[in-house]
């Protein structure tokens, strides 16, 4: 029997690669070049997963919007001569056997695969790139052209980019942000515990992985293989 194409999301920053050190460094850069008492990792930390804009937002809401203006561009500034510095491979490395799993996945005929992140496109896709990673995906979907998460306007323009519905789908992700939009959106969910959010943030998700050697495993429970 043909099995239908399923669409596999997956969230970037604590899920496919560790970003974590660049995002806090940048983000207190930006901070302490205007002056301003830089965030605690948590914080930080705590809004990862959100657009650059909105995460600006919440961790300096009483700010003008000149200042806030600078802080954008200086995390931007800073995150791109970090990366500079190191490379995507040394700045943002891949998880333990993710690149094992998306090619195992890639290969399967009756997967596609795609991204949701609140990165840039233009941040994606030097990721990507360097990663070589660009080819596994048919669909990516960034902070460039929709809200930030959990709004499910990223997932919604997947499916239809993709010619999938939304039960064929899957969002794997690390954070609260990743799971509310795919319940938002109609898709179910994996929660990774290995990202930066703690296991408790995601008692939403339709299941969880504790490796990602196990999200194969899952997505036979979300869709058993018919004979």
């Amino acid at each position: 029997m043909t099995q239908p194409k399923r669409l596999i999301m997956f969230d970037v920053d604590g899920t496919l690669v560790d970003s974590q050190n660049d995002i806090v460094r940048s983000m207190t850069l930006s901070f302490e070049a205007l002056g301003l008492d830089a965030p605690d990792r948590s914080r930080i930390v705590g809004i990862i997963g959100m657009s650059l804009e909105i995460a600006v937002a919440q961790l300096a809401p009483n700010i003008s919007s000149k200042m806030y203006d600078a802080l954008v561009e200086g995390y931007k500034s800073a995150y791109t001569s970090l990366r500079a510095q190191n490379g995507s491979t040394l700045s943002s490395p891949l998880y333990p056997n993710a690149r094992r799993v998306l090619q195992g996945l890639h290969d399967a005929p009756q997967y596609l695969l795609g991204v949701a992140t609140g990165k840039s496109r233009r941040g994606l896709d030097v990721l990507l790139h360097e990663h070589d990673l660009a080819h596994f995906f048919v669909t990516l979907q960034t902070a460039d052209t929709h809200p930030s998460k959990p709004h499910p306007a990223m997932l919604q323009a997947a499916l239809d980019e993709a010619g999938i519905e939304a039960q064929n789908a899957v969002m794997i992700g690390d954070t609260p942000f990743d799971l509310e939009m795919a319940q938002a959106a109609g898709l179910r969910s994996i929660g990774v515990i290995w990202g930066y959010h703690v296991s408790s943030r995601l008692a939403t998700a339709d299941h969880l992985a504790a490796d990602f050697l196990q999200i194969p495993t899952l997505l036979t429970e979300i869709w058993p293989q018919k004979t």
